[in-house]
């Protein structure tokens, strides 16, 4: 029931009705647009379910740490050369807003 509502809702979004602007009869014609069938193949067989890989908290830590610790290594090489080269010297007078 659920899979024949699908196949019309994607039989209805695919037809465009466009209006001839030079006729005064307003005729529409029914223009049959490409679809990219995302569930179904073109027989109406359905397909298999796509291949998961589970990734879990372990592929989320072992993405982010190193991502931090490569940003963090970079942000301090730069802030050295930056001090060393006197391109930015940090003084402790800028910190007070009085």
């Amino acid at each position: 029931m659920v899979l024949t509502r699908v196949i019309r809702a994607v039989g209805r979004s695919t037809l465009l009705e466009t209006g001839v602007a030079g006729s005064g009869g307003g005729q529409l014609q029914l223009v049959r647009l490409p679809l990219r069938r995302k569930y179904t193949y073109r027989s109406g067989a359905l397909k298999p379910m796509p291949e998961i890989t589970p990734f879990g908290l372990f592929g989320i830590i072992a993405t982010v740490i190193p991502g931090l610790l490569i940003g963090a290594t970079i942000s301090k090489n730069m802030a050295n050369f930056l001090e060393e080269n006197d391109l930015f010297v940090p003084s402790d007078d800028d910190d007070d807003d009085d």
